[in-house]
């Protein structure tokens, strides 16, 4: 048992000076305790200092939500290539393979509608839905033959981006809205999980393949796909300019140009061997991701005041698969709630006649609605900001045009005219109506009517939604 005084602080020895020390030893020590509390105090004044910077800069979040092919993965192309463009630049070389995949992909649609018509002719009339009047020329017969080839670069490029124990990633189910011939078979649309995991395996792919000089993308030699799209160029561009192709897809209702990732009226371009993607080409690209990711941006000197603050894009995966119930949206989405600054919801407005690819018997117009209204009527969201963008204006004027009356699938829209400005007026006035019904709160509405593949028109709107959400950020930290 010690003896002694309990009390007594067993460090105190050794912290007391030495009994035989000598003046000099004093000032000695004396003058490193002084340095030392110095340097001490320097330290907590950078750490004060670092946490009322955090807390004045705070990190700005931001939620996109929409339903699949709904233009959410362009908006975030949009917004790299607005705010971050050194980083976009870099990447851009990347979706060269995404890109090739979608015109393969839209070739292939092409030849398999044309080979179910060509079946189909030679049966009866009862059996063959009208088909009969289409007969395949000799020359399109020839060019399906030499464009055989096509098939084995597609598998080449879903093994590029697809990593090998994802294989079910290839088998998504059935494109409803495509050929009639891929009711019998899958419709190997790929998906890649959300980040930059399929950046790295195409990087890694190209060195491999074949080594770069310093500050080469590897573009510029062509890599074997692009001399296989340039061998077929006469043939695509043949096969998609053929007047009876094209009255085959209007009679299947296969419209090409209204999907993600179409490239076909700039084939003479893209399947050149000295093709390098544009910033166009790459906002149009398409490949479907699944899942939640965020995306962290430090705005470059070109964003203005807010040049270097950090903003989070949230990417909320819009497969109908992931938003089944609309009674389980908070369950599945609260946990970004208490930090989202804003929410920036995209309805693609030219599907009025349009069923979802994941379930026919949902119209996808009526689906963007019920979505917009539970994310209003939410009481987590009572304080987020709302953004709406009624997107795909540019494909909603073309079917307007093309006499599509909006009234037919949308019986209150009456007998209001049916051109562009009067059937946007109609569809902001609706989505404004649903937020000042079912919003627990008061709040302004934000709607804009977008093309987010337009760069011009979709910089200024976004310039605008960044104003808002800053101002936004700035109120809740209370710096206004």
């Amino acid at each position: 048992m010690l003896k002694g005084n309990s009390d007594r602080d067993p460090l105190d020895d050794v912290l007391r000076p030495p009994i035989d020390e000598t003046e000099e030893e004093r000032s000695i020590r004396l003058q490193t305790e002084e340095q030392a509390k110095r340097v001490s105090e320097a330290i907590d004044e950078a750490i004060r200092q670092e946490r009322q910077a955090a807390k004045k800069k705070d990190v700005v979040r931001v939620l996109l939500l929409g339903q699949s092919e709904s233009g959410k993965s362009t908006t975030l192309k949009q917004f790299q290539r607005l705010y971050t463009p050194t980083a976009f630049r870099e990447e851009r070389h990347l979706w060269r393979s995404v890109i090739q995949l979608n015109i393969v992909r839209s070739i292939r649609i092409i030849i398999d509608t044309i080979s179910d018509v060509h079946r189909n002719a030679v049966l009866s009339e009862e059996e063959s839905d009208g088909d009969e009047e289409f007969q395949l020329s000799d020359q399109l017969v020839a060019i399906k033959e030499r464009l055989k080839p096509l098939r084995h670069i597609e598998n080449i490029l879903v093994a590029k981006l697809v990593p090998p124990n994802e294989a079910e990633a290839t088998h998504l189910g059935n494109r409803p809205d495509i050929a009639s011939s891929s009711k019998n078979r899958k419709d190997q649309e790929i998906f890649v999980r959300p980040g930059m995991g399929w950046h790295g395996a195409l990087l890694r792919g190209a060195r491999s393949s074949r080594p770069l000089s310093a500050g080469s993308t590897g573009l510029e030699t062509p890599d074997d796909t692009q001399c296989v799209l340039d061998s077929c160029r006469t043939d695509t561009i043949a096969l998609w300019q053929n007047p009876t192709v094209r009255a085959i897809l209007q009679r299947r209702k296969v419209r090409l140009e209204e999907l993600p990732g179409f490239y076909l009226n700039d084939l003479e371009r893209m399947t050149s061997l000295k093709y390098v993607p544009t910033d166009d080409d790459v906002l149009r690209a398409r490949l479907k991701t699944v899942g939640v990711c965020e995306y962290k941006f430090h705005l470059e000197a070109s964003a203005g005041s807010e040049s270097g603050t950090e903003w989070r894009i949230i990417d909320v995966g819009g497969s109908r698969s992931q938003v089944r119930y609309y009674c389980s949206f908070v369950a599945t989405w609260a946990q970004f709630f208490d930090t989202v600054n804003a929410i920036l919801f995209l309805a693609p407005i030219s599907g009025f006649d349009q069923a979802l690819a994941e379930d026919r018997s949902v119209n996808r117009l009526e689906d963007s609605v019920l979505l917009w209204k539970s994310v209003c009527s939410n009481k987590l969201l009572a304080n987020v900001e709302l953004v709406l963008f009624l997107n795909k204006c540019d494909l909603l004027g073309a079917k307007l045009r093309s006499g599509i009356r909006l009234s037919k699938y949308v019986r209150s829209f009456g007998d209001r005219s049916n051109d562009l400005d009067t059937v946007t007026k109609y569809f902001r006035g609706k989505f404004s109506a649903i937020l000042r019904e079912h919003s627990p709160l008061p709040r302004k509405f934000y709607g804009f009517c977008t093309s987010v593949t337009d760069t011009n028109t979709t910089a200024g709107i976004l310039a605008i939604v960044r104003d808002i959400v800053i101002r936004e950020h700035l109120r809740k930290t209370r710096l206004l």
